[in-house]
């Protein structure tokens, strides 16, 4: 009998390694796809003026029918625009550390690490590296991993696929009552950026999506705690396939 299908979407100035933690655990229960997405990886740069309709249409070709999709921050906004434009794809979609309908002070704080990224790269990466792992208990050669992977980043693809990010939500907000699929959003506690505010908004706009709250967890939930968001995630699909 084959195993379901579970694909992996990273969030911005990542890429699939990510996802190791997670993956690892997953993979005795399911077919586990971690595609890179376009401007990531080994990608090629985008280009200036990709929206979210064209990282998801750069990722959708390696996601197969009837898939459980999982999106991680801006993988997330990926995922829900799959979940909205190719429904066939995904049986479950799970957004993980994502924004929903930013209000407006929610807005400016992420616009105005854009422009800080825009200004100094360096400096920016930096204090993405404090946000996601500060207090934390997670292995340093993980940080490490993230950290290579966050410096490695074309510039000006990284500043465009971020643009996308700290925009796209508000693209998305007006359509999400039209994703059907059952749905989870799940964050960690301590996010302080895709918080446990904005993961009950997006429960409350998907027409059948429950919300879950890693306790103590920051944004880098796959990461710093594998196995509560395995757990959380497995039971989900689950109950889904038990319906």
């Amino acid at each position: 009998m084959s195993k379901p299908t579970i694909v992996l979407l990273h969030g911005v100035g990542l890429d699939h390694t990510m996802w190791e933690p997670a993956a690892a655990l997953l993979a005795d229960r399911f077919t586990v796809l971690t595609p890179d997405l376009p401007g990531h990886g080994s990608r090629p740069p985008a280009s200036n003026g990709v929206t979210l309709a064209d990282l998801a249409d750069g990722v959708a070709g390696e996601i197969p029918a009837g898939s459980h999709l999982v999106g991680f921050s801006l993988g997330a906004l990926v995922a829900q625009h799959l979940a909205l434009h190719r429904p066939e794809l995904v049986a479950t979609l799970t957004s993980v550390s994502s924004v929903c309908r930013r209000t407006s002070e929610e807005r400016a704080s992420v616009l105005a690490r854009l422009h800080t990224a825009e200004a100094d790269f360096a400096a920016s990466a930096t204090a993405s590296l404090e946000r996601w792992y500060a207090g934390t208990d997670v292995a340093p050669a993980l940080i490490g991993r993230t950290e290579s992977t966050l410096r490695a980043n074309d510039v000006s693809s990284f500043l465009n696929c971020y643009r996308v990010f700290a925009t796209a939500d508000a693209e998305l907000g007006p359509d999400l009552g039209a994703i059907t699929v059952r749905a989870l959003a799940v964050t960690g506690e301590n996010d302080p950026g895709s918080t446990p505010a904005m993961t009950h908004r997006l429960a409350s706009a998907l027409p059948d999506c429950r919300a879950a709250v890693v306790p103590e967890a920051r944004h880098m939930l796959p990461v710093e705690r594998p196995e509560a968001f395995v757990n959380t995630l497995t039971t989900f699909i689950g109950e889904c396939a038990h319906a």
